[in-house]
């Protein structure tokens, strides 16, 4: 079986490799984002995650809702004494039925549903990270295969240009119009040219392979990419549109709400509860009439409030933790904020260099066609040498390679820019996609075992409730405004 599987696996990767099952058909950049949307695994697991980070949520509800238990048991006693009144043997056996009611937790309960509630917004973040830098890797790949299709084909038509200069040195040699020296240069450049065509191939096989691994699929023949939505051309928007919609900021802002919450239950410890219950059972002492329990049963109810007067210094640690915890959260935002001005000034500087490089290499490619069509008719009249011709059909294949990696490169930025502001979502690259809401497994199971109570509970829990402070550490600001003006002054312009 072991042995099996290693051949699958084997013939797999020969496949992704060679391209022998890629499809036939044309596919496209909305096709291919389309796929991995659906079956992705770092985004299908990352979406099962927040799936189970919404069971928080009821995890923390439950909180509002009666606790019932049931009790039964049965004790035998054996007595070694030797007194008249020993009874060396006896039973007993009881059963209970207990509810309990939380009535006021000092907003234990209301800040742990609103800490909950902040984490899975946290998490909706995070997910829609996840989903970018997806999307953002399907591009890249998307745009790789492409490149070094291209650069593919240069470097086959190289390796035919050199074979017929080759032969046409061949022959002006045993003619006598060139020395051996000639020939030897056309036979190195040669040689050069089937080592760079084997590169290329390898760079083929492994950007189909990392294709094949982010898509879920090996490329067919690709259509030429499409111009990305939403590309900015004001550095000042795309900052300020980062600023407000990228996950990693606004995930952090979550996270630090959820801290402070933490925060208010923290204090709430200090605070008394008042809980409500009722138990129905009874007790025999011979446990050979078990039957007979319900002829001595009693019901019992009561309120209980509870006053912690001393923990050991617990709660003011917790308090304290809390505290820390926020103030770290804090700086977090701080961090994502200064993260996400870097993230977007390198990609909106990366897509800048790349626009001006790719029309450098046109008007190179352009030129080096020219002047590779007038060396070879002068090498034909005598007025150039075999290396004259040899050089400048390198130089035009360069430039075509520089240009086919400037494309490609432009492209990319374009991709990682729009990630940068939180925009590169699937429904914002394909609008027929059919979009992924976390929201609606959250609403599913958001009132799972809910009672009709539940909203009474909860206000009255938050009654009196130590109120949620904001956050502040004295040597912590907030996103530094001085900082981000510093960087829309040196951004690169169009």
């Amino acid at each position: 079986m072991l042995k099996r599987s290693r051949a699958l696996a084997s013939v797999a990767v020969i496949a992704v490799i060679t391209g022998m099952g890629a499809p036939a058909w044309a596919e496209t950049l909305q096709e291919a984002i389309a796929l991995a949307y659906r079956t992705n695994p770092q985004l299908l697991a990352q979406r099962a995650n927040q799936r189970a980070l919404d069971e928080s949520i009821v995890q923390a509800r439950a909180g509002l809702r009666p606790t019932l238990d049931v009790t039964i048991g049965a004790n035998y006693t054996r007595d070694y004494g030797d007194g008249p009144l020993v009874n060396p043997d006896s039973d007993s056996a009881s059963a209970s039925i207990g509810v309990g009611q939380t009535l006021w937790s000092a907003g234990r309960i209301g800040h742990g549903i609103t800490a909950a509630e902040a984490n899975i917004l946290a998490g909706r973040e995070n997910l829609r990270d996840i989903e970018q830098n997806v999307l953002a890797l399907v591009i890249q790949s998307y745009a790789d295969v492409i490149r070094d299709t291209e650069i593919l084909a240069i470097r086959e038509a190289n390796l035919n240009v050199l074979q017929r200069q080759l032969e046409e040195a061949s022959a002006r040699f045993e003619v006598g119009e060139i020395t051996r020296t000639d020939v030897a240069q056309s036979e190195a450049r040669l040689a050069q040219s089937e080592a760079d065509l084997a590169n290329a191939r390898a760079q083929l096989s492994v950007s189909r392979a990392a294709y094949a691994a982010v898509v879920g699929q090996s490329p067919g023949d690709l259509a030429p990419m499409p111009v990305l939505p939403g590309v900015p051309t004001d550095f000042d928007n795309a900052l300020d549109v980062a600023l407000v919609d990228n996950p990693g900021i606004r995930a952090a802002t979550y996270s630090l709400r959820a801290a402070e919450a933490n925060v208010a239950a923290a204090k709430a410890e200090y605070l008394p509860s008042l809980r409500a219950t009722a138990s129905y059972g009874g007790s025999n002492n011979d446990f050979d009439r078990f039957g007979d329990i319900a002829d001595n049963t009693r019901l019992t109810a009561g309120a209980t409030l509870s006053v912690p007067l001393f923990t050991g210094g617990l709660n003011s640690s917790r308090v304290a933790q809390a505290l820390e915890r926020a103030n770290a959260a804090q700086i977090a935002v701080e961090g994502e904020g200064r993260s996400t001005l870097q993230s977007v000034s390198s990609a909106y500087a990366q897509s800048i260099s790349a626009r001006a490089t790719l029309q450098a290499g046109q008007e190179a490619v352009r030129a080096a066609t020219v002047a590779a069509e007038g060396v070879r008719q002068e090498a034909q009249v005598g007025l150039r040498t075999t290396l004259d011709v040899l050089n400048q059909e390198l130089e035009l294949r360069n430039a075509e390679v520089t240009l086919a990696s400037s494309r490609r490169n432009e492209y990319v930025a374009q991709a990682n820019l729009l990630a940068a502001m939180g925009r590169l979502e699937g429904q914002d690259l394909d609008p027929t996609i059919t979009v992924y809401d976390p929201a609606a497994n959250y609403q599913r199971v958001r009132n799972r075992g809910a009672l009709p109570w539940d909203a009474a509970i909860e206000s009255f829990d938050r009654l009196a409730a130590p109120a949620i402070v904001p956050a502040t550490d004295a040597e912590d600001a907030p996103i530094d405004t001085q900082l981000k003006s510093e960087v829309v002054r040196t951004a690169p312009r169009n």
